[in-house]
């Protein structure tokens, strides 16, 4: 407990202050879906990524999460039997060591946990859903699958507030950013209503500030990032602000839904070559700067935000690996790491103090199918 207070406490003031913090290791893992494999890396403090290991984890293995003390990460098996893996860490080399593989609700496009590590939260896309199991007090996700609840059609994300009292959920095929009241000693959701997005725009994942003030939500299909502030007694949210994450110039068309596409059905219309198709978002720990990713044209975005309005401003694109699935900035907030589905590289770049303008400094091999990227930083 001692340990889980003290980390969560690096964390908070790492999330808060606005000089750099010093960390003694830095490791960073990648999911790679076709390869049913976790590639574990070391971050350098000077951008450098050295790959460590590849360890088994299941065909089909896609989203990641960290426990809030940073001892475990939990990864998604979206090829049946669907799962959640449990692994320990190793603060001192990175190693990953597997405990559990856990029943869940279906295949889950996104999981994460609440702020107390007792829950896990998966949102299915397939099967349009949102779910919750426990989290045991060894960290390890159990098989107990406590609720779930139907959302319309393809259910994207889903995370908790920095309060631990409110869960939000990204529709996207409805577009509608869906909001909960959670009961951090039950671990059930109450469904409190829903924020309606643009028609087609198709909400997908955000990005939460480190003061809890407001929610950046990416739409895979208009390619626009959507400013929700929180009420902080409610819970409930409201726009402030929608951006786009591609010039005018970029010659992008509005995307369409992907279907998931089931045995025995056909196969679905094709789609345009320049169909705009975001994926990630991710914020500096100082909430200074912004980051999307685009699969179609391989680019990331970058947005300098205003922190008292919650503003974000387009600043410009970069070419980064085919078909950019995740994104992740450090925990120094010095570096964002890019997996390329269509990629055989991890690349980081630094990230200017100043404007948030990247710089392409290192990369290092990755498997194939590279999706989810997650960084974990060590005192």
């Amino acid at each position: 407990m001692n340990r889980l207070k003290t980390l969560q406490g690096l964390a908070g003031a790492a999330l808060l202050a606005t000089a750099p913090v010093t960390w003694a290791n830095t490791y960073v893992y990648v999911s790679n879906a076709t390869d049913g494999t976790l590639s574990s890396y070391e971050l350098s403090a000077d951008g450098l990524l050295q790959p460590l290991a590849l360890t088994d984890a299941g065909a089909g293995v896609m989203p990641l999460a960290l426990s809030p003390d940073h001892t475990r990460l939990y990864a998604s098996i979206r090829a049946k039997p669907f799962s959640v893996a449990t692994y320990a860490i190793d603060p001192k080399n990175g190693a990953l060591k597997h405990l559990k593989n856990s029943t869940v609700a279906d295949s889950l496009a996104y999981i994460s946990t609440d702020k107390a590590g007792h829950y896990l939260f998966g949102a299915s896309y397939g099967e349009d859903l949102v779910s919750v199991n426990t989290i045991n007090a060894n960290g390890v996700v159990t098989d107990y699958v406590q609720q779930v609840v139907k959302t319309g059609p393809n259910a994207h994300s889903i995370i908790v507030d920095g309060t631990n009292r409110f869960v939000y959920a990204a529709n996207l095929g409805s577009d509608q950013y869906l909001e909960f009241k959670f009961d951090a000693a039950s671990g059930q959701l109450t469904p409190l209503g829903h924020v309606d997005l643009p028609k087609g725009s198709g909400p997908r994942h955000p990005a939460l500030s480190s003061d809890n003030r407001f929610i950046y939500l990416l739409s895979e299909m208009a390619g626009t990032v959507t400013t929700l502030a929180i009420d902080p007694q409610t819970g409930r949210l409201r726009v402030l602000f929608e951006v786009n994450t591609l010039p005018a110039d970029s010659g992008m068309v509005h995307g369409v839904v992907r279907p998931v596409v089931k045995p025995g059905q056909p196969a679905p219309p094709a789609i345009p070559d320049h169909a705009i198709w975001a994926a990630d978002i991710k914020l500096t720990p100082d909430g200074r700067f912004l980051y999307t990713s685009e699969r179609t044209g391989s680019t990331v975005s970058v947005f300098s935000v205003d922190r008292d309005s919650g503003k974000p401003s387009f600043v410009r694109t970069i070419k980064v690996e085919q078909q950019p699935r995740g994104i992740t900035v450090d925990p120094s907030g010095k570096w964002l790491l890019v997996t390329g589905e269509k990629s055989a590289e991890v690349g980081v770049y630094a990230i200017d103090p100043q404007h948030g303008t990247l710089t392409r400094r290192s990369s290092a091999p990755s498997g194939k199918g590279a999706n989810w990227v997650q960084a974990v930083s060590y005192p």
